[in-house]
């Protein structure tokens, strides 16, 4: 067999194959001989009807498409292997040449991980060196806001008969009506809300100001002009609110028994220095994510590369699933959320239409991750980066430890790409690491 590759634009490839006769014969042989499992002539078993009978009672046609299937992927994967081509998505091929007797001729094109021209990732890195823990200071504001957030999530609530002031939680039953009618989701049973807290429109919280337990009222707003929901933005709405239950809100005191309270903790100064250290903790992990990926996108965006859009449009097809499995994950079905666009942002258009607008949407950001990804994977390779196999094992046991054992996690986890996943975001991560061991010495 002869092969020969050719470059083409946008990272594509060309292998032109040629298959002597002799070898192209062996493969109509064995088209034959599988064609023949199917097929019933007197004197022969299943398999074993001789060629020129199969094509007799089949067609020779029948028996050279067959053939030419055989000789074209056999041919293709052994070029693939050899080679070490990347290939990406389905090959197109294209058969020039091909009768019994003569050499069959064909070719693949077939697009390819792209050759990434990588800048100088050293000295983006150095630009600006990222934040040590000295670095990250926690303001008092900080930590009273994190202080006040515990003694809120330990506070108690005791039903009171009074009017409801501000800081009150309430339960409410109400519904939205406009010229009669009720809205669409505008009524609720037993909604819990906080008193000058609450998520409503301007005026309701006021309007609630004083009610007691068992009352009910009736009242109208006007919708915000920007509201959210063009349908009902500048619109009059006519409400009914009944309140189930008004509770005072009894926080406890931030003294050495809260602290105590909490476990761990022997005294107040105990528990401020343990909430100062988190959030020194968590800055400064947001500013390692926001170092890292500044300085990613910098170097992905002066790297130079083709990319074939077969990656743009499959990193395109996750995005949506992304969305769409975050968007059921708040239980709103996805058809559901579309017919929402559809009577609001984009009135009027079918979910067919909002969801190709949506998909054309993510578009640009499907690039930039493509672009990044690959540079991650050609600084992996120029720096000989490598996850082991103890690593990946110990990634991997972590995240099945919500599992009762490992034929449970078969059932719901498709080990295979989950190894692949974690190999990937193992390397990445040394990626990152490298980076940061740049920008923090001077070479």
């Amino acid at each position: 067999m002869k092969k020969t590759i050719k470059k083409l634009v946008k990272s594509k490839i060309e292998i032109e194959f040629e298959i002597p006769a002799e070898e192209l014969d062996d493969f109509l042989n064995e088209a034959a001989k599988e064609l023949s499992n199917s097929l019933r002539v007197q004197g022969f078993r299943p398999g074993n009807v001789p060629r020129n009978i199969v094509e007799r009672e089949l067609g020779a046609n029948k028996v050279m498409e067959r053939g030419i299937e055989l000789a074209v992927r056999k041919s293709y994967l052994e070029a693939v292997t050899d080679e070490k081509i990347e290939a990406i998505g389905s090959p197109k091929i294209t058969v020039s040449k091909a009768a019994p007797g003569n050499p069959l001729v064909f070719k693949v094109e077939v697009d390819i991980l792209p050759e990434v021209e990588l800048a100088d990732y050293v000295k983006i890195a150095k630009e600006k060196e990222p934040k040590k823990e000295e670095d990250i200071k926690v303001e008092e504001k900080e930590l009273k806001e994190s202080l006040d957030w515990l003694l809120k999530s330990r506070a108690k609530y005791i039903t009171v008969l009074r009017g409801a002031k501000e800081g009150d939680r309430l339960e409410i039953d109400f519904s939205v009506s406009m010229g009669g009618e009720k809205i669409k989701n505008g009524e609720s049973k037993n909604y819990p809300m906080v008193l000058g807290q609450s998520k409503f429109i301007k005026g309701f919280d006021d309007q609630l100001a004083g009610m007691k337990e068992g009352e009910e009222k009736k009242f109208s707003l006007v919708f915000p002009d920007d509201y959210h929901e063009k349908n009902l933005a500048g619109k009059p709405a006519d409400f009914i609110v009944k309140i189930n239950s008004v509770q005072e809100t009894e926080m406890p005191e931030l003294n050495d028994e809260f602290a105590k309270s909490l476990g761990g903790f022997e005294n107040l100064a105990g528990l401020k220095e343990s909430v100062e250290h988190g959030i020194k903790h968590e800055k400064l992990d947001k500013e390692r994510k926001d170092w890292r990926q500044n300085v990613l996108a910098k170097i992905a965006e002066e790297s130079k590369m083709e990319i074939p859009q077969i990656l743009i449009e499959n990193e395109a097809d996750r995005m949506m699933s992304e969305i769409k499995a975050n968007v059921e994950s708040f239980g709103l079905p996805w058809e559901k959320y579309l017919g929402e666009l559809s009577a609001s942002e984009m009135e009027g258009k079918k979910q067919e239409e909002i969801e190709l607008e949506l998909r054309a949407k993510v578009m640009p950001q499907s690039e930039k991750r493509v672009r990044e990804s690959l540079v991650l994977r050609a600084i992996a390779e120029k720096e000989k980066i490598e996850a082991e196999e103890k690593e990946i094992e110990e990634h991997i046991s972590r995240l099945l430890q919500r599992y009762k054992n490992t034929e449970e996690a078969k059932k719901f986890v498709d080990t295979q790409g989950l190894r692949e996943y974690t190999n990937e975001v193992i390397k990445n991560d040394k990626v990152f690491q490298k980076l940061e061991a740049f920008a923090s010495r001077d070479i």
